[in-house]
């Protein structure tokens, strides 16, 4: 796939559906159906870090390789030992997930257990990347995710607003 530089960026809200189905938001979908060349793949991914999941185009596919290469080729000269197919796992684990024109996917069984999807999810854009969130787990955060946690509360307070 040709290189295609997108860069995810705002937050945004998408209540739980019926059987683990989400709506990618517009915001994020147009993105990704752009860094996947328009095809409407959605890669998830459990953070390496953080009790959250992470999404991204196919796109950084090319990205991850090159990664990959660095860390072997830093380990390599540092004289470290380096588990080349241990952390091409890490990095390609990823799923592959179709969604709608609407956005619509269904979030697979295991992406519910370890991002500890439970209801509705708050996107947030991280550059190369964008987190996905149990609005629980981001407030269990710490100050440094302080705006973060604001924009959640306003976008599920907005979307209960209009809900009633």
């Amino acid at each position: 796939m040709p290189e295609v530089r997108v860069s995810y960026s705002g937050q945004a809200y998408s209540p739980a559906g019926e059987k683990s189905r989400y709506a990618l938001p517009p915001l994020f979908r147009k993105a990704v159906k752009e860094a996947s060349g328009g095809n409407r793949v959605l890669c998830l991914d459990k953070h390496p870090k953080w009790k959250c999941l992470v999404g991204f185009g196919l796109n950084r596919e090319d990205e991850l390789q090159q990664q990959l290469d660095r860390e072997y080729d830093a380990a390599l000269n540092a004289g470290r030992e380096f588990d080349y197919d241990e952390r091409s796992s890490q990095l390609f684990g990823f799923e592959k997930v179709p969604f709608d024109d609407s956005g619509r996917f269904v979030m697979p069984a295991f992406l519910t257990k370890v991002g500890n999807v439970d209801g509705g999810l708050f996107f947030r854009g991280g550059g190369r990347f964008f987190t996905i969130w149990n609005p629980i787990e981001l407030g269990r955060m710490g100050d440094e995710w302080e705006a973060a946690k604001a924009a959640c509360d306003a976008l599920i307070a907005d979307y209960e607003s209009k809900k009633k």
